[in-house]
C-alpha cells in the first residue's frame, strides 16, 4: 500500500502540473483577447467573472461525482474536459460567446480542482505528513511552464487561437497518461453519499473565509499581472506576459518549500506572515509606474499567497467525513472569491484606476491575516478506502 501511495503522490503531482499548465497558458494571452475583441477594463472584468461563476455553480456537485465514480475515474475525465476547454475562449467571435466559453472553462476547472485536491488529501493522510503545499507547488510549476510558452507566443505574435488549440491537444494527451497512477478512492459499504449540491458547513465556512482572501489576491495577480504591466507601466506585450511567468515562479518556489515551512512554523503563523507579504506586494504594485517595481510587487504577492490555499484545502478535506465533500465546500468558497474579484477589480479600475484596485487587494490580504486562526490543526477524519487495480 505504501508503494502504491507513493506512486499515487507522483501521479497526483503530475495532474496538478497539467492543470496548472492550462491556467498558465490562458492567463498570458488575456491581453491578446482584450485587443482582439476590443474590450475595455470593465468588459474584461465582467468576462473574467464567468470562469469563477461556472466553477461556483459546478463545484458543489463535485463531491457527489467523486463518490459515485471513484477518485481516479472522476479526476481523469474532469482533467480531460479542463484541457479541452482551453481552446474555447480564444475562438469566441464576440463578447457574449466569450462569456459562455469562459463559463464552461470555469466549470471544468473547478470540478477538476475538487477531484484532484481530494486525491491530494487522501495521499497526505496515508503518508502521514504534509504534501499539499508541494502538490500546489507543482500546479504553479505547470502554470509557469504554460506561461513561459505563452510569453514566447505573445512575443512572436503567434495567434492565440492556434497557440491554445495546440496546447490543449498536448495537455489532453499528457493528462490521460499521468492520471493512470491515481488512487481509486471508493466509499465504504453503506456510506451515505454527499448531497448532490453540497452547501458548506459552519466549520468549512470558517476555514474558507481565509481561502477567500488569499484567492482574491492570487486571482488578481493571475488575471491582471500582464494587463497591469502593459497598461500602467508601459511595458511591451512580451514583458507583460513574462510578468505572469515571474509571478508563477515565485509561487512555485514558495509552494515547493512550503511543507517544510509549515512543519516549522505551523499553519496559522505561516498564513499570517504570507498575508503581510502579499499586502506589501500589492502596495508596491499600486505605486509602481515603471516595469521593475511592478514586477517586484507581483513577486511579493506570489510569495505571500502561495501556501495559504493549499493549507485551506488540507484543513477542509480533514474537516468532513470524506475529503471530496470538504474540498468541494472549500473550493466553492474560494471560487466565490474568484467570482467576485475580477468584476470588483475591473469596476474599481474603470471608476478609479488599476493602482487603486490593488490598494483594495492589499486590504483584503490583511483581512486574511486576522482570520488565520481558523486554520489551527484539527483531527483528521477517517480515511476513504482505496480499491487498487488488479496486478498493481
Amino acid at each position: 500500500m505504501h508503494t502504491d501511495t507513493k506512486r499515487a503522490r507522483i501521479a497526483v503531482a503530475a495532474v496538478f502540473t497539467v492543470h496548472g499548465a492550462v491556467a498558465g497558458s490562458w492567463a498570458t494571452r488575456i491581453p491578446w483577447l482584450q485587443d482582439h475583441l476590443a474590450l475595455d477594463s470593465a468588459a474584461l472584468g465582467l468576462a473574467l467573472f464567468f470562469p469563477a461563476l461556472g466553477a461556483f455553480v459546478a463545484m458543489p456537485m463535485s463531491g457527489r461525482l467523486v463518490h459515485r465514480y471513484g477518485g481516479r475515474t472522476a479526476t481523469r475525465v474532469l482533467l480531460a474536459l479542463w484541457c479541452a476547454a482551453l481552446a474555447l475562449p480564444t475562438l469566441s467571435p464576440g463578447f457574449p460567446w466569450l462569456c459562455a466559453a469562459l463559463f464552461l472553462y470555469g466549470a471544468a476547472a473547478g470540478t477538476c480542482d475538487v477531484a484532484m485536491n481530494a486525491q491530494g488529501v487522501v495521499v497526505e493522510q496515508r503518508l502521514g505528513r504534509s504534501v499539499m503545499s508541494g502538490l500546489h507547488g507543482m500546479w504553479s510549476v505547470g502554470a509557469l511552464a504554460g506561461a513561459g510558452v505563452g510569453a514566447l507566443a505573445a512575443e512572436f505574435a503567434v495567434d492565440a487561437r492556434l497557440h491554445h488549440a495546440a496546447t490543449a491537444l498536448v495537455l489532453l494527451a499528457a493528462g490521460a497518461v499521468v492520471s493512470r497512477g491515481l488512487l481509486d478512492t471508493r466509499p465504504e459499504p453503506g456510506e451515505q453519499p454527499p448531497p448532490r449540491f453540497a452547501v458548506p458547513s459552519r466549520a468549512i465556512l470558517a476555514i474558507g473565509v481565509v481561502g477567500f482572501c488569499a484567492t482574491f489576491a492570487e486571482g488578481a495577480g493571475r488575471n491582471w499581472a500582464a494587463v497591469y504591466i502593459e497598461d500602467v507601466t508601459g511595458a511591451g506585450a512580451g514583458l507583460a506576459a513574462a510578468c505572469f511567468a515571474v509571478f508563477s515562479l515565485a509561487m512555485s518556489v514558495t509552494r515547493l518549500a512550503g511543507d517544510l515551512v509549515v512543519d516549522r512554523l505551523g499553519p496559522v503563523l505561516t498564513v499570517r506572515a504570507g498575508g503581510l507579504l502579499a499586502a506589501a506586494g500589492c502596495v508596491l504594485v499600486a505605486v509602481a509606474r515603471t516595469p521593475g517595481p511592478g514586477v517586484a510587487g507581483f513577486v511579493l504577492l506570489g510569495l505571500g499567497v502561495a501556501v495559504t490555499v493549499p493549507l485551506v484545502f488540507a484543513a477542509g478535506g480533514n474537516a468532513t467525513p470524506t475529503p471530496g465533500q470538504g474540498v468541494a465546500g472549500i473550493a466553492t468558497i474560494t471560487y466565490l472569491s474568484g467570482l467576485v474579484a475580477p468584476a470588483v477589480i475591473g469596476w474599481v479600475a474603470d471608476v478609479t484606476s488599476l493602482p487603486a484596485a490593488f490598494g483594495l487587494i492589499a486590504a483584503v490580504s490583511l483581512a486574511g491575516v486576522g482570520l488565520a486562526g481558523s486554520l489551527r490543526p484539527r483531527s483528521a477524519v477517517r480515511e476513504a478506502p482505496v480499491v487498487e487495480p488488479a496486478g498493481r
